[in-house]
């Protein structure tokens, strides 16, 4: 049987005689071989640019004395990542501007830091008068009956605090509602009738007068915009020593660590049913408004949007504020507040000196003029707060 062209020039190749390779000369090494040996051709696509094959081996790009071969590379996609994050970061962009501005159009606004003749000074630091009312505005009657608020109309202040921070420090003074203060227009009488008899102008204008700090931001919220600000984040843990139960607040809680949800944290701040009434209810206050800003400021509720976007809406919602103020200046004293909550700074109240009884006030309290007349000069000079009458308070 006759052997073909091809298996003769495998097996000339084989032997090693060039001269056997039907194809001949030194292009017989080039262009022969078997394709069992590992020969150039023992795959046709191991290479795609070795040349033209289906041509019988003409010499080409990449072939012998041919130029390098030319190895074309892909289309390169075009790379849209960075125009996608760009449109990302616009849309996040206009979403965090127009919530800022959505939010700052909610608050509540008035004119209350007003000038007035012999106003004090600016003093350095920043202050703020933060004011818990009575306020039932917001609150059904099914609420005001659970809550035991009762019915009456308007708003009285509940609770009065100065917040200072700067180079001096953060502290939280409580201003006792019942302090025998002297009201501009209207005599001596307690430090809540100014606010009764003026309103927030006429509050801020009796603190101005008695302490000697000026008012720099004013913030007051309501019995439904507390509750609503303790239920967006989840509820405050507070620790109680001994059992608390208090109708005229709603209250009944027993001794021991638990989160109190609105209702239950206003009947907490509400109740004066202490052996030193309000002077104890105070400290209870000053302890729970930390608690309840270092919970607002912390990780767990400002990355989650399902307890950041409630605290944002109902504080926006609920907060009355000077026609100056904004939301970043909310954002700041929560910040102060939370700090002062967690050790850094001072939670004391005003240096208590006597008690008294007038026809037109009532029962009052009085300040100990001289501890008290050290702590304003220091938050006026914006230093530290002596040890010898912060009386610095736990919690």
């Amino acid at each position: 049987m006759a052997r073909s062209g091809y298996d003769g020039a495998g097996a000339g190749h084989a032997h090693g005689g060039p001269g056997r390779d039907p194809y001949g000369g030194a292009y017989g090494d080039v262009y022969g071989g078997d394709p069992r040996q590992g020969g150039p051709y023992s795959d046709p696509y191991d290479d795609p640019y070795a040349g033209d094959q289906l041509a019988g081996g003409r010499p080409g790009p990449g072939g012998p004395g041919g130029p390098p071969p030319v190895r074309r590379r892909p289309p390169r996609r075009k790379r849209r990542w960075g125009r996608g994050f760009g449109v990302v970061l616009v849309v996040l962009l206009l979403l965090v501007v127009g919530g800022y501005f959505y939010l700052d159009s909610k608050l509540e606004r008035e004119d209350v830091l007003v000038d007035y003749a012999g106003r004090v000074a600016d003093t350095p630091g920043t202050n703020w008068l933060i004011v818990g009312s009575d306020s039932r505005e917001g609150l059904s009657r099914e609420e005001r009956a659970k809550m035991a608020t009762g019915k009456a109309s308007g708003r009285r202040t509940d609770s009065m605090m100065l917040l200072h921070y700067g180079e001096g420090g953060t502290s939280l003074i409580s201003l006792p509602r019942d302090s025998y203060v002297p009201i501009e227009g209207h005599g001596r009488n307690k430090l809540n009738a100014a606010f009764a008899l003026g309103g927030p102008k006429l509050l801020v204008r009796t603190v101005e007068e008695t302490t000697g700090v000026r008012v720099d931001h004013y913030a007051e919220i309501g019995f439904a915009g507390f509750v609503g600000v303790v239920d967006a984040v989840g509820g405050v843990e507070m620790c109680l020593k001994e059992p608390m139960k208090d109708p005229k607040a709603g209250l009944d809680l027993q001794a021991g660590c638990q989160t109190l949800d609105g209702a239950h944290a206003l009947g907490y701040v509400r109740s004066r049913n202490y052996a030193r009434a309000d002077l104890e209810r105070v400290e209870k206050q000053r302890q729970f408004f930390g608690a309840l800003m270092k919970k607002a400021a912390s990780p767990g509720t400002l990355v989650n949007p399902f307890r950041s976007i409630p605290l944002a809406t109902n504080g926006a919602s609920n907060f009355l504020v000077d026609e100056d103020d904004h939301i970043h200046d909310l954002a700041r004293m929560m910040w102060a507040m939370k700090g002062v909550s967690g050790g850094d700074g001072v939670m004391t109240t005003v240096p208590i000196g006597g008690s008294g009884s007038s026809s037109a006030a009532g029962s009052y309290i009085t300040w100990d003029r001289q501890k008290a007349t050290a702590l304003f000069d220091a938050l006026k000079q914006d230093q530290p707060i002596p040890a010898s009458v912060s009386g610095k308070d736990a919690g």
